[in-house]
């Protein structure tokens, strides 16, 4: 098989089938869908606690419930879908080598790609925790699917180590399930996750977050039977009697076939390096989703995979412009700013994630007087600052190679 499309998307999760289906709705006839898993809806069906569809439904939703929907909506829609399915490859010409039980191997060919790959989760491995190898050690995704979808309690006394989202919301799944959890524990001096799950998952379920602290140490013979934690502030380690360990240690972007694919990957975000349109370094590709960066919400990767969609779809009717770009920098304060290249002429709604906490800052755009003063900002929660492209020109930066983006406490 050696079939053409206009759009091909991968990855069949939030920011795929939104993608795919914004595509259709704007009238590209031949579109095909490509996911690995056997199902639609990527993560979304594991993730049954409520809090998705907010802003894009005004109603709140389960996760399976707002992956139905769209799921729905690309069945509504003549759209080649193929599960089971595994992007190997893909080159410059946007020709993909797939693989399938059902087909084999064989290649698809498209005008233009959405890359919708999702995110990973780091390992015990990408930390290097001292100790055994005991079984009992799981990330915050595998137990969230044990319990969810295969109806398995993975043990009866558990510690959470990381305060990522994922993490705190295990945490109550594991407490309503009947699972003693004796804390979340985080190395850094603040939390990792919103802080609306601080509230609702910790403070409301009584378990205690301890920061500065990480596990220092596992125990155990075939199956885990302590940790070690330590941290700044303790006189001594301390040993906890467990059977679980459930590591919510951070998110990695899905980016093997963009970097196959000759993307350029910015090392911050650990995706690939797009402007305002979503359009990667090379041409016809473009990404969004937790490929790009990790998102909090599935309602924002809804809206930027319609962004991505009507970009594709301008790309395939040949109206994308030609792009004159600026560079974008990450300056004081911030760990990654998305886009990281600025399309002159065009608004942006930058996406920044900073360091460390702050308590009234000011965002910037060094050398301009383009600033937002915030409240408060969190490593957990995503700030958006938005610039209209007529502020920009007023700034008389046509000729600036690099854009920096600072934060300062007011």
């Amino acid at each position: 098989m050696n079939k053409h499309y206009d759009l091909m998307v991968i990855g069949a999760g939030p920011a795929g089938l939104a993608a795919a289906y914004k595509a259709s709705q704007l009238g590209v006839k031949k579109i095909v869908l490509i996911e690995r898993e056997p199902f639609l809806g990527g993560i979304l069906g594991q993730c049954i606690h409520a809090g998705f569809g907010l802003k894009e439904f005004k109603k709140e939703l389960t996760g399976p419930e707002y992956a139905q929907i769209f799921i729905d909506r690309v069945r509504a829609q003549n759209i080649d879908i193929k599960l089971d399915t595994m992007a190997l490859a893909i080159d410059s010409q946007r020709q993909a080598v797939l693989s399938s039980k059902k087909e084999g191997i064989y290649k698809l060919g498209a005008k233009a790609v959405i890359l919708g790959l999702g995110c990973r989760e780091r390992t015990r491995g990408a930390i290097g925790i001292p100790g055994t190898r005991p079984a009992g050690i799981y990330t915050a995704g595998v137990v969230q699917r044990m319990i969810n979808i295969e109806g398995y309690l993975p043990g009866k006394k558990a510690v959470v180590l990381g305060s990522g989202d994922i993490g705190l919301i295990m945490a109550r799944r594991l407490t309503l399930e009947g699972c003693k959890v004796e804390g979340v524990f985080e190395i850094m001096p603040f939390s990792t996750g919103l802080n609306r799950n601080i509230a609702q998952c910790l403070e409301d379920f009584h378990i205690p977050l301890y920061l500065n602290t990480t596990v220092s140490r596992i125990y155990g013979n075939r199956r885990l039977e302590a940790v070690e934690v330590s941290g700044k502030g303790m006189k001594s380690a301390k040993t906890i009697d467990c059977d679980t360990l459930l590591l919510s240690v951070g998110l990695i972007p899905e980016n093997e076939l963009s970097r196959s694919g000759g993307i350029d990957i910015d090392e911050a975000s650990g995706g690939p390096v797009v402007d305002q349109d979503f359009s990667t370094s090379k041409e016809g590709f473009f990404s969004c989703g937790n490929s790009l960066f990790v998102n909090d919400l599935a309602d924002d990767v809804t809206q930027d995979a319609y962004t991505a969609a009507q970009s594709a779809v301008d790309y395939i009717r040949g109206r994308a412009p030609g792009k004159d770009l600026w560079s974008v920098k990450k300056g004081k304060g911030i760990l990654q700013v998305v886009p990281q290249k600025l399309i002159k002429g065009k608004d942006v709604v930058f996406k920044i994630r900073v360091k460390e906490p702050y308590e009234k800052a000011q965002i910037s755009l060094r050398g301009t007087n383009l600033a937002r003063v915030k409240k408060y900002l969190s490593p957990g929660e995503l700030v958006f600052f938005r610039i209209k492209a007529i502020d920009l020109e007023k700034c008389n930066l046509h000729h600036a190679q690099n854009l920096i983006l600072d934060i300062h406490k007011k």
